[in-house]
């Protein structure tokens, strides 16, 4: 199952030279890079935070696929794109551009959705706009990126309090809102708890995503998260690459599949991954477990 990628691991899906950044700087819930980039056909990852792109210099034609449906616009200087959080996508365009990305995290954007309604909030996504001209976001951005270049004492509290307001226009405007339930349950149902369950165990051979497993229980992300962590006591992940050991020990157990082919059944990458898993967890390796086994039967 994929982790949620943070935004300095963005380059290693969408190259490009650096313009800027805040990554050494030590803000709290918001992060700015700017970028030059050459013309690119890419598949963005789910993203760990929220993402603004505001197109500083050059004009393009833009596709991209936001959740199964492709929108098309000719970007330029003044346009803003937005990108909500854990949703992959795809991106592309012809021409030279210069950006400038700012991201606002789930807990700065989840914190003030809880004081703008008022009660819990369970999940916030952002709407897929692809391209709007809006002031109030060029300018947030402009003025969080003057700070990442001049690097001025007191940029830290100056930043979080325009992320703040970037974050209350964005839920103002192009957000929508999932609530808590009143009194709001902690943690998923036993049904719940066995849906995901079985429906792992089923498919332990995927690649498990966070947003399928919550969809099978009707969650959101970060709601699915939370009460899933307060369920089993671990995160989604953990718990999948758990049942993926636990599988692999009965097949290794039996002795009559290979190591190899026990590593696919078991949905790790190939058997030098099934091998690391082992040795973290069980201190062993595959091959030394299948040949105590045999020995022991």
């Amino acid at each position: 199952m994929a982790e949620l990628v943070p935004p300095s691991e963005l380059p290693k899906w969408v190259p490009g030279k650096i313009l800027a950044a805040s990554d050494d700087l030590g803000w709290t819930g918001v992060g700015l890079r700017a970028y030059r980039y050459c013309g690119q056909d890419v598949e963005v990852p789910a993203l760990r935070d929220f993402m603004v792109v505001s197109y500083k210099h050059g004009a393009t034609r833009m596709e991209r696929r936001f959740d199964g449906a492709w929108t098309k616009a000719k970007c330029e200087p003044g346009d803003v794109s937005l990108l909500t959080r854990s949703q992959r996508s795809h991106w592309c365009w012809t021409d030279d551009i210069d950006v400038c990305h700012v991201y606002l995290t789930e807990r700065l954007v989840s914190g003030v959705a809880n004081e703008i309604m008022g009660r819990a909030v369970a999940e916030v996504r952002l709407a897929d706009v692809l391209k709007t001209q809006d002031d109030v976001v060029t300018s947030c951005v402009d003025a969080i990126a003057r700070e990442a270049r001049e690097r001025l004492p007191g940029s830290g509290l100056y930043v979080e309090a325009l992320g703040t307001q970037l974050a209350v226009h964005l839920l103002r405007k192009y957000a929508s809102i999932t609530l808590r339930e009143p009194g709001g349950q902690g943690r998923l149902t036993q049904a719940q708890q066995l849906r995901i369950t079985e429906y792992v165990d089923s498919r332990l051979h995927e690649s498990l995503s966070l947003e399928t497993l919550a969809k099978v229980v009707g969650l959101g992300v970060w709601s699915f998260t939370r009460r899933f962590r307060a369920a089993f006591g671990c995160a989604p992940h953990a718990f999948v690459v758990e049942r993926r050991l636990e599988r692999a020990q009965r097949l290794l157990a039996q002795g009559t599949t290979p190591v190899k082919q026990v590593a696919s059944v078991c949905g790790f990458a190939d058997q030098a991954h099934m091998t690391r898993v082992f040795h973290a967890r069980l201190k062993t390796t595959p091959a030394a477990l299948q040949r105590a086994m045999r020995a022991a039967g």
